[in-house]
């Protein structure tokens, strides 16, 4: 069955590394078609499979099998004896490729972490939001955060802040319903906002809570994928279905 998501998804029930292998194996088929049947030079066909893999690789459930899916097919490559026909510069294409999509800048954050279909479902429950209320999703990658986003809230009108710049391209063309800008999520002015959506990392919560702290108007939300802010008491938890918590802090906001 295909997805109706603009990358497709990799199966949840292909054990580890399979999925990975899958993969490497699709790469090689479009590198050798492209090369043999297509007649495509080799720096194209090398920039083709890829392209392919990195794509996929945003699909992978954490950094190291990401960096794996992502880099298995050109390491591959070098190891089998094809080198020759692809000059030396053109190693440089799939890490410049994907410097685009994940920019150094923006190592400091999450990673691509897609929100997982139906995370968010009872969400509007537990936070009035007014119809026409302003959400964004910081750091909305692909924008699976703001689909799930919409699906609570249809009557919202839903902003995404994405740096990496061909994300934000993509998840514009996805999501021709949302607001998508490239920006950092940290340099933006978050008291427009009547919710900010976050799905980040551990280390990023104590700064979202500062800036939080500073710039959201009393009443407004901010709700965070499966990570508290820690020392900050939730006004709410959303407990979802795979085993994970929405936290959910009302400004102004309370020390627990």
């Amino acid at each position: 069955m295909i997805s109706r998501s603009f990358l497709p998804r990799l199966p949840a029930t292909i054990p580890w590394p399979l999925p990975a292998l899958l993969i490497w194996g699709a790469s090689w088929g479009v590198f050798i078609l492209g090369l043999r049947w297509l007649k495509m030079s080799p720096v194209l066909a090398l920039l083709l499979a890829a392209a392919l893999a990195i794509t996929f690789s945003f699909r992978g459930a954490t950094r190291w099998r990401r960096i794996f899916i992502a880099w298995g097919f050109p390491l591959s490559l070098g190891a089998s004896g094809l080198v020759g026909t692809v000059p030396p510069w053109a190693w440089l294409l799939p890490l410049a490729l994907l410097a685009a999509c994940y920019p150094v800048t923006a190592w400091r954050d999450a990673p691509l972490f897609p929100t997982p279909s139906g995370a968010l479902n009872g969400l509007a429950g537990l936070v009035p939001l007014r119809d026409g209320a302003r959400i964004v999703d910081a750091g909305c990658g692909l924008g699976d955060g703001l689909k799930e986003l919409r699906r609570e809230f249809p009557s919202a009108q839903l902003f995404g802040l994405e740096w990496s710049w061909p994300l934000r391209v993509a998840c514009g063309m996805r999501l021709g319903y949302a607001k998508i800008q490239r920006a950092d999520i940290w340099a933006v002015d978050w008291s427009g906002y009547d919710m900010v959506y976050l799905f980040q990392r551990p280390e990023s919560m104590p700064r979202a809570a500062i800036k939080a702290g500073r710039e959201l108007r009393p009443g407004a939300w901010l709700a965070s994928l499966e990570f508290p802010v820690p020392e900050m008491s939730a006004k709410q938890v959303l407990q979802c279905a795979d085993g994970r918590c929405v936290w959910l802090y009302q400004a102004p906001f309370r020390r627990g």
